[in-house]
C-alpha cells in the first residue's frame, strides 16, 4: 500500500484530469461566491492603491519640491492622505487575505463534510480494501492541501493585477521606457516555467520520501512491542535513518532550487531592469529635463512589476500538490461501494424477533463464494450457535444478517418479512451486535452505554448496567459511570470493556442479539462473570452467537457447524456429540486442551 500511496503523489497528473478536478474543486467554492469576489475586488483596489500612492509623491515633488513652492498646509495635505492611503492599503490588504483565507476555509469544510458523509454510507468491503490510514490522510491532510492549491489562484490573480497595473503606470508616465521594461517579461515567464517544471519533479520525489518517512515512522511506532521484544532496535534506527537522509537530500534539492530560481532570478531581473530604466533616464536627461519625481514613480513600478514574481513562482508547487489530492479526494467521494440497500417502500417493524436464512449465498468479491446454500430458523427466543474452524463462514452470516455486505442468493427472513423490507433504522435499533472487541469513545461510561442517544436516560444506564454486572466495577471508579474513558478504553480489562459493551446493547433493547465471539478474548478469572451477564443479556430474545469457546454455548437450542461456507451439522450440544462428527472433534479437542 506504501507503493500505491507513494505514486499517487510522485506521477504527474494528466493536463485533461487537472481540468477535470479543477472544474470540480472550484465547484465547491461557488456557495462562498461573495466572499472570493470581495477578495478579487480587495486585490484590484490593493494594485489601484500602488498606483497612486508613487502618483501623489511624483506630483508632490515635481510640484512643490522642485520649485520650493511647498507650503506648511500642502507638507501637511500631503502626508495625511499618504498616510490615509497607507492605511487604506493595510485595510485592503486584510480584506483581501481575509475573505479569500474564510472563503477557502469554508469550502475546504464543505469537502472535508461531504468526504465524512459519503464513508457512512459506503459499504464494509471498501473498508475492507481500504487502509484506515489511508482514508484519515484523505479527509485530514488532503483537503487542507486544497486550501493551499486554491491560494495559488490568489497569489496569481494578486501578481497578474500588480503587473498589469504596475506596466499600466508606467505606461502613462513614460511609454517607451515602459516598454523597455516590458521586454524582460519573455525572460520571467521562461524562468517561471523552469520553475515551474523542475521544482515540481523535485517536490514530488520530496513527498515520495516524506511518505516513506511517515510509513516507517507509522511502522515502528504501532510494533514497538515486537521490536524491542525481538531486539530490532538497531535494524529499525538504521532503516529510519536511512529514509530519513534520503528526505534530507530531496530537501536539500529543494532548497537549492528555491534559493537559485526564487528571489535571487527575480532580484536580479529586477537591478538589471533598474540599471535599464535608470540609463535611458539618464540619456533622456541629456536632450530635456527629467523630474526626480517621474524617477521615483517609475522605479517604484517597476519594483511593483517584478516583486509578485518570487510569491507566483513559490506557490506553483502547491498545484501539483493540490491535483493530486483532489484526485485522492474524489476517488472517494465517486466510489460506488455502497452500504446494502433497503427496499424504498420499506416499513415493516420487528416484533418477534424470528430469524430465517433460505438458501443464502454470498461472495465477498463476486467469485469466490464464502457462502453456500445455507439455511436454518431461529424462534423467537432461541439461541443458534455458529461454530467451525477460520474461514468457514460463520461471520459472514453475521454480515449479511447485519446488512453490512449484500448477498446475492437466497432470502433472510425476519418475522417472515424479506430483510430488505425493513428500514434500516429499525435493523438497527432492534438488532444489537456485540462484538469481540469492545470499542471505546473517549468521554465517559454513561456516554459510552448510551452512544449520545439523548433518550436513554440515566437510570436506563444504569439499570442496563447492572443486569449485565458491569455496575460491580463502575461503581468503584471515581466519578463512577462519568469516568473518564481515554482512547479504545485503554485503562479498562477486557473484561470490563466487554460488559460495558453488553450495558450499551441491552439498553437499546433489542429484539435480535448478534454475539460475535463476544467471550474470545477474555481471561477465565473473567469468563465466569461474563458468561453470568451474556446469560442474563440473552433472557427473551433471539439469540445468534459465533462461539469460539465451545462450553459457552452448551446450552444453545441448536448448534451449526460450519465448513467452507456449509452447514455440515446441526443439533444441540447433546445431540451432536453423540453423531461424534466435527462438532464432537472440536469438542474433544478443547477438553483436551483444558
Amino acid at each position: 500500500m506504501a507503493k500505491q500511496y507513494q505514486s499517487e503523489w510522485t506521477k504527474k497528473v494528466p493536463l485533461k484530469e487537472q481540468l477535470y478536478i479543477m472544474k470540480r474543486l472550484f465547484g465547491y467554492t461557488k456557495r462562498y461566491k461573495r466572499q472570493f469576489i470581495g477578495a478579487i475586488v480587495a486585490a484590484a483596489g490593493l494594485a489601484t492603491i500602488n498606483i497612486l500612492l508613487p502618483r501623489l509623491l511624483q506630483v508632490f515633488m515635481d510640484r512643490y519640491l522642485t520649485n520650493q513652492s511647498a507650503t506648511t498646509q500642502i507638507l501637511l495635505g500631503v502626508a495625511v492622505l499618504y498616510g490615509l492611503g497607507v492605511m487604506l492599503k493595510a485595510v485592503t490588504q486584510f480584506f483581501q487575505s481575509f475573505l479569500f483565507g474564510m472563503g477557502s476555509e469554508r469550502a475546504m469544510e464543505d469537502v472535508r463534510r461531504d468526504l465524512f458523509q459519503k464513508l457512512h454510507q459506503l459499504g464494509m468491503r471498501y473498508f475492507d480494501q481500504t487502509p484506515a490510514g489511508s482514508i484519515v490522510s484523505r479527509i485530514t491532510n488532503d483537503t487542507m492541501t486544497l486550501v493551499d492549491y486554491w491560494n495559488v489562484f490568489l497569489s496569481l490573480l494578486v501578481g497578474s493585477f500588480s503587473i498589469i497595473s504596475a506596466f499600466i503606470a508606467m505606461w502613462l508616465i513614460a511609454p517607451k521606457i515602459a516598454l523597455a521594461t516590458l521586454t524582460f517579461l519573455p525572460v520571467l515567464l521562461i524562468v517561471i516555467w523552469y520553475y515551474s517544471s523542475y521544482s515540481a519533479r523535485v517536490y514530488r520525489r520530496m513527498r515520495e520520501k516524506l511518505s516513506q518517512l511517515n510509513t516507517k515512522l507509522n511502522e515502528s511506532i504501532e510494533g514497538i512491542t515486537i521490536i524491542q521484544q525481538f531486539r530490532q532496535e538497531k535494524r529499525l534506527t538504521d532503516e529510519f535513518e536511512q529514509v530519513n537522509a534520503d528526505y534530507l537530500k530531496t530537501r536539500e534539492a529543494m532548497i537549492r532550487t528555491n534559493s537559485l530560481l526564487l528571489a535571487p532570478i527575480v532580484n536580479l531581473l529586477y537591478t538589471l531592469a533598474l540599471v535599464v530604466v535608470l540609463s535611458l533616464f539618464g540619456i533622456s536627461a541629456l536632450h530635456s529635463f527629467v523630474t526626480a519625481g517621474l524617477v521615483y514613480a517609475f522605479t517604484t513600478y517597476v519594483g511593483n512589476f517584478f516583486n509578485p514574481m518570487t510569491n507566483m513562482m513559490d506557490s506553483l508547487s502547491s498545484l501539483q500538490d493540490g491535483m493530486v489530492a483532489g484526485r485522492r479526494i474524489f476517488r472517494i467521494l465517486d466510489q460506488e461501494e455502497y452500504a446494502p440497500a433497503q427496499n424504498p417502500d420499506a416499513t415493516n417493524e420487528i416484533t418477534k424477533g424470528r430469524v430465517e436464512f433460505k438458501h443464502v449465498s454470498f461472495s465477498y468479491d463476486g467469485e469466490h463464494e464464502i457462502l453456500h446454500d445455507v439455511s436454518f430458523v431461529v424462534e423467537p427466543g432461541q439461541t443458534v450457535a455458529l461454530v467451525g474452524h477460520t474461514g468457514s463462514g460463520k461471520s459472514s452470516i453475521i454480515n449479511v444478517m447485519m446488512r453490512f455486505y449484500e448477498f446475492y442468493e437466497g432470502q433472510i427472513l425476519i418475522d417472515g418479512h424479506d430483510i430488505r423490507s425493513f428500514p434500516m433504522t429499525e435493523l438497527r435499533r432492534k438488532m444489537g451486535l456485540v462484538l469481540q472487541d469492545a470499542f471505546m469513545f473517549y468521554g465517559d461510561i454513561a456516554s459510552n452505554i448510551r452512544l449520545f442517544n439523548e433518550q436513554i436516560t440515566d437510570a436506563q444506564i444504569r439499570s442496563a448496567a447492572e443486569f449485565v454486572q458491569a455496575d460491580g466495577f463502575i461503581e468503584q471508579l471515581p466519578g463512577q459511570y462519568h469516568a473518564r474513558v481515554i482512547e479504545g478504553g485503554a485503562q479498562f480489562s477486557s473484561g470490563q470493556r466487554q460488559l460495558i459493551s453488553f450495558a450499551r446493547t441491552l439498553v437499546t433493547n433489542p429484539k435480535i442479539l448478534v454475539l460475535d465471539e463476544a467471550t474470545a478474548n477474555i481471561d477465565t478469572e473473567t469468563e465466569s462473570m461474563i458468561q453470568t451477564g451474556l446469560a442474563r443479556l440473552r433472557q427473551g430474545r433471539t439469540s445468534i452467537a459465533i462461539a469460539h469457546r465451545l462450553s459457552t454455548i452448551r446450552d444453545a437450542e441448536l448448534i451449526l457447524v460450519l465448513e467452507q461456507g456449509q452447514i455440515v451439522e446441526r443439533g444441540n450440544h447433546e445431540s451432536l456429540v453423540a453423531q461424534k462428527g466435527r462438532y464432537y472433534e472440536m469438542y474433544q479437542l478443547q477438553n483436551g486442551a483444558e
